[in-house]
C-alpha cells in the first residue's frame, strides 16, 4: 500500500510531532496548572453523568 520511503517519512514526522508536543507542554506546564485548576472535578462530574445516563437507559429498557 505504501512504499518503504513513505512509511519512513511518516514515522519521522510522527516522532518529530510528538517531541515538539512534549516540549511545548513542558513550557506551558505552570500556566496550565494556574489556568485549569479544578479541571479534574469537572471530568469526574462528566463521567458520573454519563454513567448515570447509561444506568437510566438500561433501567428503562427493562
Amino acid at each position: 500500500m505504501f512504499t518503504t520511503g513513505q512509511l519512513v517519512f511518516a514515522i519521522i514526522v510522527f516522532v518529530a510531532f510528538v517531541i515538539l508536543m512534549v516540549f511545548s507542554y513542558r513550557g506551558d506546564r505552570k500556566l496550565h496548572k494556574k489556568q485549569y485548576k479544578g479541571n479534574f472535578w469537572v471530568l469526574i462530574g462528566f463521567i458520573i453523568f454519563v454513567f448515570l445516563l447509561i444506568a437510566l437507559k438500561t433501567y428503562l429498557k427493562h
